[in-house]
């Protein structure tokens, strides 16, 4: 079996306990809510062109859709990396599940990650913008994609996916009693998350659905 078809060890942020009692003394939703979800954190896993190729291959269908096509398109490659996607055929990925253009999707993503257009070992100094706009640059990738992979692969602690609808409507649930929300008014709640943004977001989509969300 292809060691990339199962998930690797997760890793947890180390500044979690540090942000949780940063925002229970800043904020009084996070007061309440921090304690419901006991031992609970954000995990990440894997490196980083695995969690893309996941993103752009979960795009659209079920988690076990896509589980199921991930699983049946690394077993294409003897090993799991950028050169070997770029070798393999359309029709031989198609047949594995994965539509035409997330078959373009997934090339571009190796043609990036192989001619190293985007800078891996440099990430841990750039800040999360920079690391945006490399990533955007990716066909398939949008400023979601690049925000939940800072959040979930990254592990950045200050986050605040305002595209996000899950989040805008936990905001709305939390804060403004069920009321729409602008994002104006979510960035808004969010100055008070700071520097622990990505934290205080998490427990938000908690708050919507208890299990932990895997990236």
């Amino acid at each position: 079996m292809n060691p990339a078809a199962a998930p690797p060890e997760a890793v947890v942020p180390p500044y979690w306990d540090e942000a949780c009692k940063h925002l229970v003394k800043r904020d009084r939703v996070m007061k309440k809510l921090i304690p419901q979800f006991g031992e609970a954190r954000l995990q990440s896993r894997g490196d980083a062109f695995a969690t893309l190729a996941r993103s752009i291959v979960g795009q659209q269908i079920s988690v076990k859709a896509a589980q199921s096509v991930w699983s049946r398109w690394v077993e294409l490659m003897p090993e799991f990396h950028p050169g070997h996607v770029l070798s393999l055929g359309v029709d031989e990925q198609r047949a594995a599940g994965l539509s035409a253009r997330k078959v373009e999707y997934l090339h571009d993503l190796a043609v990036h990650f192989d001619a190293g257009r985007v800078h891996v070992d440099q990430w841990a100094q750039m800040d999360d913008e920079a690391i945006i706009e490399e990533l955007v640059a990716i066909r398939g990738i949008g400023r979601w994609t690049a925000e939940m992979f800072l959040i979930f692969h990254l592990m950045r602690p200050n986050v605040m996916p305002l595209d996000d609808v899950g989040l805008l409507k936990g905001i709305s649930s939390n804060y403004f009693s069920g009321e729409p929300v602008s994002r104006a008014e979510a960035r808004e709640v969010g100055d008070a998350w700071a520097p622990y943004r990505s934290v205080a977001v998490w427990y938000i989509w908690r708050s919507l659905d208890p299990l932990p969300v895997d990236y």
